[in-house]
C-alpha cells in the first residue's frame, strides 16, 4: 500500500523548515554583522524540525516542545542507527532559549557555532537519508 500523500507532505513540509533553518543558521554566520546567537538557534530548529519530520512519518506522535533529548529519544526507537548523532545534538536544546534573552551570555563563540552547524546539518541529512522521500 502506497504512503498515505498527507503524511508524504507533511513530513516533506518539515523537512522543508529544517532547511529554511540551516540556511538561516548560515545567512547569520556570514552576514556582514553576524549574529552568532541566531545563528546556534537556528541550528537547533533545524535539528529539531528534523526529527519531527521522521516522527511525522513514522506516524508518532510528539508534544510541542524544543527539547532535543525527548524527540531523539522517540526517533531513536524507531531506528537506533540515529542515536550516535542525535545524542551528540542533544545539548543544542539550550540554543533554543539561551542567547534569545538578555542575560549574561550574549553570544556564543564561532567556534561553537561552527560545531552546531556542523552537527545540525548531520543531523538533517541524517534523518532525510531514512526517509523515501524525493526531497
Amino acid at each position: 500500500m502506497p504512503p498515505d500523500p498527507v503524511r508524504i507532505e507533511d513530513t516533506r513540509a518539515w523537512l522543508a523548515r529544517a532547511d529554511a533553518d540551516l540556511r538561516a543558521a548560515a545567512n547569520a554566520v556570514s552576514a556582514d554583522e553576524p549574529v552568532l546567537g541566531d545563528a546556534v538557534f537556528h541550528c537547533q530548529q533545524a535539528a529539531e524540525k528534523a526529527m519531527k519530520a521522521f516522527l511525522t512519518w513514522h506516524d508518532v506522535p510528539f508534544r510541542k516542545t524544543h527539547d532535543l533529548g525527548v524527540l531523539g529519544g522517540q526517533c531513536v526507537e524507531l531506528e537506533p542507527a540515529l542515536s550516535d548523532v542525535l545524542r551528540r545534538a542533544a545539548p543544542m536544546t539550550e540554543y533554543a532559549w539561551k542567547f534569545r534573552y538578555p542575560g549574561d551570555v550574549f553570544e556564543p563563540l564561532m567556534g561553537e557555532v561552527n560545531s552546531a552547524l556542523g552537527l545540525a546539518r548531520a543531523v538533517v541529512s541524517e534523518i532525510r537519508s531514512r526517509l523515501p522521500l524525493d526531497t
